[in-house]
């Protein structure tokens, strides 16, 4: 069957993103070991291991005094508990001394529990009737404001596991059991190559029918900021061997290559012939049922996954969402699912209807308006070659394959931009 533009084997973006995953064959990931403060955005090669229990001492999580909790059973505002002061406990010292009944001990926040004290009573709670005895006005039971050794992370105990995206907090808490140094997968490299007779560099003034290169741009930020690394290769003709050149030689270098242009159907439609011709298992598709980014293609050739990208940005950026994203998280070694952290979403009513042609998955790009009533996702409706509009929208709202449209007023999913 064919689609209207002649191309056969429409198939579901869903369908076209598990052709790839199923051919891609099983490799070995690089690795490398790096210190803690390169390790933001990086994705463990190896579990992260407490060498040692955290906190390695009980501790106080408010500043007051540690007791015995036996010792305020009962205390109140109308009938407090009386303890003698018999000491301090000093930050960044041992508590070198020995709690007894009915006493209590003064310490800060994160000091060291002194032997004997099982709960700490806050200081607005306790009041200092001379400078040896206290009324206590509350009753604190075992482990009240405590910390107990290991309570953060018992030794031996897995603090990250492998495939864990590395983020600040994560780095942190290495920080706090003495880890330096983390064990990361390398970062898959993605070669992008820019075609078409009428692109040009930013750095040149376009003449009549020329365009400036926006997409190898717009795709080397979206693949580092992916936890990718980014190749852009250049510029090259609508000319069948300088364009498979320019993919055998990227496929020596890189894990991924994604060639921007030449996938509509017509004279200059060329990417798929060169996927099928370098090597197997070759096209896997050409064209799927999705809006914007139809013309999509898609092959693997000798263990590569290569792609054809539409033209248009706009396009761009959602097979990028669809198709990109996950290659990136298998070649990676990530072993969350992409749309957790790479997709932060939002629920907003929909401010006008959208119509779209049911078999079609579409993604509508809309921007966020905060109303009185809530929030509000404005359809924003443009010509699909328009730049600007992706800077003025804030994501898109997805209409599945099964409907004709959304009306206005319908609470949907919004799928942020990052």
């Amino acid at each position: 069957m064919k689609d209207m533009l002649g191309r056969e084997n429409i198939i579901t973006a869903e369908k076209a993103l598990d052709l790839v995953l199923q051919g891609l064959p099983e490799r070995a990931i690089p690795v490398a070991v790096l210190e803690l403060d390169e390790a933001l955005g990086r994705i463990l090669a190896a579990d992260i291991v407490a060498a040692e229990d955290l906190p390695p001492f009980a501790r106080s999580t408010v500043d007051g005094f540690a007791v015995k909790a036996a010792d305020t059973f009962g205390a109140s505002d109308t009938m407090p508990a009386y303890l003698d002061l018999d000491g301090e406990v000093f930050m960044g010292q041992a508590a070198d001394m020995v709690l007894h009944k009915g006493c209590a001990v003064k310490i800060p926040t994160g000091g060291m529990l002194p032997e004997g004290a099982d709960a700490v009573v806050m200081l607005e709670h306790v009041q200092a009737v001379d400078t040896v005895m206290l009324e206590i006005m509350k009753t604190a039971g075992p482990g009240a404001n405590v910390i107990q050794p290991g309570e953060d992370a018992m030794k031996g105990s897995t603090v990250l596991k492998k495939g864990h995206w590395m983020r600040p907090q994560d780095i942190g808490a290495c920080a706090g059991i003495g880890v330096t140094n983390i064990t990361a997968f390398e970062k898959p490299v993605v070669s992008i190559i820019s075609t078409g007779d009428e692109i040009i560099p930013p750095t040149s003034t376009p003449n009549v029918g020329q365009i400036r290169d926006v997409n190898s741009y717009l795709l080397k930020g979206l693949i580092t900021g992916a936890g990718g690394k980014a190749l852009r290769k250049g510029i090259f003709r609508d000319d069948y061997d300088q364009i498979r050149t320019a993919v055998e030689e990227s496929m020596k270098d890189s894990d991924l290559v994604l060639v921007s242009g030449g996938t509509s159907v017509g004279t200059k439609d060329l990417i798929a012939g060169i996927i099928s011709d370098i090597g197997s298992p070759g096209l896997l598709f050409h064209g799927i049922s999705l809006k914007p980014g139809k013309p999509l293609i898609g092959g693997i050739i000798k263990g590569i996954p290569v792609f054809g990208l539409p033209g248009h940005p706009a396009a761009v950026s959602i097979c990028f969402e669809l198709f990109i994203l996950p290659l990136l998280q298998r070649l990676s070694g990530r072993d969350e699912p992409a749309a957790g952290i790479y997709k932060p979403a939002v629920f907003a009513r929909l401010a006008k209807n959208i119509a779209s042609t049911q078999g079609r998955e579409e993604h509508v790009r809309v921007q966020l308006e905060k109303r009185e009533d809530g929030l509000w996702a404005v359809p924003v409706i443009s010509k699909s070659g328009l730049i600007t509009t992706m800077v003025k929208t804030d994501g898109t709202v997805v209409i599945p394959l099964s409907q004709n449209g959304i009306e206005q007023g319908t609470l949907v999913e919004v799928r942020l931009f990052r």
